[in-house]
């Protein structure tokens, strides 16, 4: 009986050693179905003459389609901080697209190249909104993007551009501008055809209370889908870690702002929570 009962015993806490290995088995095969593989992909596109190359990054461990993101960079050009933010966004389980609005994948690094290169565009927004649309096409052509689902983010220069598009009628979910100029084309409601976020500093001296009136006073009059928000505290270029650096280097008022940028980009995601269907 003794050497029975220590068999059974024995044959019990086999099974479940045999189960137990069997579940960690299953739960490592979960774990790594579900671990995220992400790719990323430099693109080149181009719009007549001009090649542009962009920055592409998603999740390649799923084929299943998802919404797409388009990021449009601040006036230095298409360098490590728009590509960071694409990779936050391919975290957040879309695909995402810096853009090359320059062409060329050129970059800048001081303040006087940083506005001869952005002041072509801000004195031609038709000009800026046929590269964007060039690097829309260019993102269309991925088989996972849910093409009803796509949207766009942009900072200073870039979220300025993305309101103008806005207003000269380009067609996504929505768009998101972080300290983002505000003035430009005039609104017209038969025009906006997408859902507009604006994060915007409280502090930006560049963009003075005036502007932020008349923005939200054209908006209104045209019975415009947008949402506007301020953070306290916050200079112009609130989202960049490099900002307070580049700032004093070049006497410019922006600085980081870590609750502004936390904040803004908490909004961004309950916006993308509610365009996104």
């Amino acid at each position: 009986m003794k050497k029975t009962g220590r068999f059974y015993l024995w044959a019990i806490g086999l099974l479940f050693a045999f189960i137990a290995c069997n579940n960690n088995a299953d739960v490592k095969k979960e774990e790594t179905a579900a671990t995220p593989k992400y790719k990323e992909e430099n693109v080149s596109y181009k719009l007549d003459t001009v090649t542009m190359e962009g920055y592409v990054v998603y999740d390649e461990s799923t084929d299943k389609k998802r919404p797409a993101v388009l990021v449009v960079p601040e006036w230095w050009g298409l360098n490590d901080y728009p590509k960071m933010r694409a990779k936050q966004l391919a975290e957040l389980g879309y695909i995402a697209f810096a853009v090359d609005i320059y062409g060329n994948g050129k970059t800048v690094d001081n303040p006087e190249d940083a506005g001869k290169m952005a002041g072509q565009f801000y004195m031609n927004p038709q000009m800026a909104k046929d590269r964007f649309d060039a690097a829309l096409r260019k993102l269309r052509e991925y088989k996972i993007v849910d093409t009803n689902n796509i949207a766009a983010i942009g900072y200073c220069f870039g979220g300025g551009l993305l309101l103008n598009s806005a207003r000269l009628g380009e067609r996504l979910a929505g768009v998101v501008s972080f300290h983002g100029g505000l003035n430009g084309t005039p609104p017209r409601k038969d025009l906006i055809n997408t859902r507009i976020l604006v994060c915007h500093g409280e502090a930006d001296s560049f963009v003075p209370q005036a502007e932020v009136d008349k923005f939200k006073k054209q908006m209104d009059s045209i019975g415009a889908d947008y949402v506007f928000k301020s953070y306290p505290n916050a200079t112009h270029a609130f989202t960049n870690p490099a900002a307070t650096e580049v700032g004093k280097k070049f006497k410019m008022g922006i600085s980081y702002n870590a609750a502004a940028d936390s904040a803004s980009w908490n909004d961004m995601k309950a916006f993308f929570g509610l365009i996104f269907k």
